[in-house]
């Protein structure tokens, strides 16, 4: 019975978790402008999405979160990168203060940090647009790749870098042709991760957006709930992407498991 009560409370989990998702995905495949409205299948929302029957903000809008999502996940994970590998070289008090500080932007409420980055570039007189969206994300996705490429590095054995620079490589050979090769699936992690908070963020956005007429994914569709609905194409644009982060996820970890069997083997 413990059994049979554990895999019920996980599988209602995993419902509550995708059921809305599945919802979108099934009323994407009918022309009904209202969400729960079934006219019959039809693949009219997706043709329109790839034909340019939507209007045009909408395509602007996944245009510029495609731009601003890339731009960040990319400089990120270089980023985040760097910190970990500092990081995990560091000891005591060091290490633990600066770990402690990584997490800060993650516990902290992202309304926080939107209005705090918004205070400081008006401050500094800095234009909004693109350069502030971009920078803004790059602050909150940054601690995340950080904790994906330390257990990659806790899990490298160390007397490889050393090993390394003993037969004559400079730090930074050692660190392109060793280090990065076995942190590479931490960082391909914290880059889809980082690339997936960008997509979905808008409390940080909404703030650093400015008003040149910027639009984001996230500020596009808070603008069309405003109005009074939701344009129907964004049900078929909804699906696309959890399907192709899901689709990058499983990759990945068929990847990983592959790679661990072999170091086993």
């Amino acid at each position: 019975m413990k059994r049979f009560f554990a895999q019920a409370y996980l599988w209602l989990l995993l419902a509550m978790l995708y059921a809305p998702i599945l919802i979108i995905a099934i009323f994407s495949f009918t022309e009904a402008k209202v969400l729960g409205n079934w006219t019959g299948f039809s693949t009219k929302l997706y043709t329109s999405l790839f034909t340019g029957g939507v209007h045009h903000s909408l395509l602007s809008a996944i245009e510029n979160t495609l731009i601003i999502a890339l731009a960040a996940a990319a400089i990120s994970t270089v980023l985040g990168s760097l910190a970990a590998i500092g990081i995990h070289h560091l000891y005591g008090r060091k290490k633990m203060i600066l770990n402690a500080l990584n997490n800060v932007p993650m516990l902290n409420p992202d309304i926080i940090t939107g209005i705090s980055l918004f205070l400081l570039f008006v401050s500094l007189g800095v234009t909004q647009g693109y350069a502030t969206v971009i920078l803004a994300h790059v602050t909150f996705c940054t601690p995340y790749v950080v904790l994906c490429v330390i257990p990659r590095l806790q899990q490298m054995n160390s007397n490889i870098y050393e090993a390394a620079l003993d037969l004559g490589a400079t730090p930074f050979q050692a660190l392109r042709k060793v280090v990065i090769p076995e942190i590479k699936p931490g960082m391909i992690s914290g880059f889809i991760l980082s690339f997936t908070l960008s997509i979905d963020d808008f409390a940080v956005t909404i703030f650093t957006i400015g008003t040149g007429g910027l639009e984001t994914l996230s500020t596009y569709i808070y603008a069309d709930a405003r109005k009074g609905g939701l344009t129907p194409e964004l049900r078929p644009l909804s699906t696309i992407i959890f399907m192709t982060v899901l689709l990058l996820l499983i990759v990945i970890n068929i990847r990983s498991y592959r790679a661990n069997k072999k170091k086993e083997a």
